[in-house]
């Protein structure tokens, strides 16, 4: 694999993700959870507010190089781009900042989580269309995904996770539900029963289970993520008129829109408001218990229980 970091990949730029361009099957990687990011002793593989701007900067990294491809393309033949979601850490994400969310809710900043619960909507809506048209998005669940970092994954059109990964929402466990796509993308997978049972019951699902659900499209071995989303990107590639007309069927026929998205967020900030010291200090221990983790920790190992 011929690759490259892309041109705005620097300590000063970039410092929670680590961005990667392979022109030789035109797919762009972005690993959240950068290694410098573990020089601070403070960070959590978590939603920050800093990861989530660095995240629409690959997305507008990756929708420039989707049209260059597209105009290098030659013949009849359309181009077809791939967007990939990964992780440097030993998790994929923990989802929500707990933190801030704590922190806002006790000053009753209204404002402020609606203004954060929006840029998460924002984050998924992007990518779950596609952030161009002529381009197939891919989360590579190598570690657990937790909360918002379900809804990530979720938000793709293709899940390659590898065995032994755990994904789940443990909102309700501080009284809350996933409120940033869970809903709309989940429902759409397994419909929408489903879908709130497993929003409501705080199970954590093994890639394994979430595979045989039809959740998790293409499983693969410890260490195997990577060769399996490169063998994803060439099967697409040789079926990439038909990969791009699916894609129009699909937003044709079930879309996701911000405005739903947008909806149910609204009731989740609503909801966050109401919670009582009892559920913020159990928000509290959870930031803590992740603070514990060692940043040298392997891929793959259970990750604690945040949302």
């Amino acid at each position: 694999m011929n690759v490259e970091l892309l041109h705005g990949n620097t300590a000063t730029d970039l410092a929670t993700i680590r961005i990667t361009h392979d022109p030789s099957n035109a797919s762009h990687w972005c690993h959240m959870h950068a290694r410098q990011a573990f020089s601070d002793a403070s960070y959590r593989p978590c939603f920050s507010p800093r990861l989530l701007r660095e995240l629409r900067l690959f997305a507008r990294e990756a929708i420039e190089g989707c049209e260059a491809s597209a105009a290098a393309a030659e013949g009849p033949a359309p181009a077809l781009s791939h967007i990939v979601i990964g992780s440097d850490a030993h998790v994929f994400n923990l989802g929500g900042d707990l933190d801030l969310f704590a922190r806002l809710i006790r000053e009753r900043d209204r404002g402020g989580l609606l203004r954060y619960a929006t840029e998460c909507v924002d984050s998924i809506h992007l990518l779950h269309t596609r952030l161009h048209p002529d381009a197939h998005t891919v989360a590579l669940v190598q570690g657990d995904a937790l909360g918002g970092g379900f809804e990530l994954a979720l938000a793709c059109q293709t899940i390659v996770a590898e065995r032994g990964v755990q994904m789940g929402f443990p909102e309700v466990l501080f009284g809350l539900f996933p409120g940033m796509g869970a809903y709309s993308l989940l429902s759409r997978r397994v419909g929408p029963r489903r879908a709130e049972e497993m929003m409501l019951d705080g199970v954590m699902y093994s890639s394994e289970q979430l595979h045989e659900m039809g959740i998790v499209d293409v499983l693969a071995e410890p260490g195997e993520g990577v060769r399996e989303v490169n063998e994803l990107i060439r099967h697409n590639r040789r079926i990439a008129a038909a990969r791009l007309a699916l894609h129009r069927v699909r937003d044709a026929v079930d879309p996701v829109t911000h405005e739903e998205l947008m909806k149910i967020t609204h009731i989740w900030v609503d909801t966050a408001l109401q919670l009582g010291d009892r559920q913020l200090r159990m928000m509290e221990r959870l930031v803590r218990a992740q603070l514990q983790r060692p940043a040298s920790a392997a891929k793959g190992s259970s990750a604690v229980r945040g949302g």
